[in-house]
């Protein structure tokens, strides 16, 4: 069979499984001993050593970038913080600021004439308001309003609705502080001063 495997198949020996013996003398003997395939001098394998790895010594160059990162780290966790807080709100101006762009790219009918009699009576405003800052604010902020509620009622209502609460809230703290500031000391309080 092994005959005809060699002749058919020349690589066929090597898948069979062999049993190998040495021979000593002149062959007529019997084989005493085995030897396995890792003692033949053709199959040896060399043998593995221990490696170990050793790190090398840092240099000058590593040494000063440890240095400089030791230096920086602070500043850069700042830095991460003061990101991370920031992050949020520039994502949200640059939202608004593309939903503007995609408003005036394909504004509502008569958009741009009403915003410009809007914007011709915060001007008007300002050159009324001559002479003190109060009027320079004044005028200008009323006349825009005055002028906005006019072509967008329904939006100047909700803002009415929404900023009213907390316009009443500030006046309410405001006179009671007002009232605390006016309010004459009491006997008690200036018969016993406060260090």
């Amino acid at each position: 069979f092994y005959s005809c495997a060699c002749r058919v198949m020349p690589g066929a020996p090597s898948l069979l499984p062999i049993t190998v013996f040495a021979a000593a003398g002149d062959g007529k003997e019997e084989p005493t001993a085995r030897v396995s395939l890792d003692e033949l001098s053709l199959y040896t394998a060399p043998r593995q050593r221990e490696s170990r790895y050793a790190a090398p010594e840092a240099g000058q160059l590593e040494r000063s970038v440890a240095t400089v990162r030791s230096l920086a780290e602070p500043y850069t966790s700042w830095f991460r913080v003061t990101y991370d807080k920031i992050k949020p709100k520039v994502q949200s101006v640059v939202q608004s600021g593309t939903d503007t762009y995609d408003y005036l790219k394909n504004p509502p009918k008569d958009f741009y004439p009403r915003a410009g009699v809007i914007g011709f009576t915060g001007v008007l405003g300002l050159v009324l308001a001559r002479g003190s800052r109060m009027k320079k604010l004044v005028y200008p902020t009323v006349l825009l309003a005055v002028s906005s509620s006019l072509y967008y009622p329904e939006q100047a209502a909700a803002a009415v609705k929404s900023g009213g609460a907390s316009v009443y809230e500030c006046a309410v703290q405001g006179c009671a502080a007002l009232e605390r500031m006016l309010k004459p000391q009491s006997s008690s309080d200036k018969a016993d001063p406060k260090p």
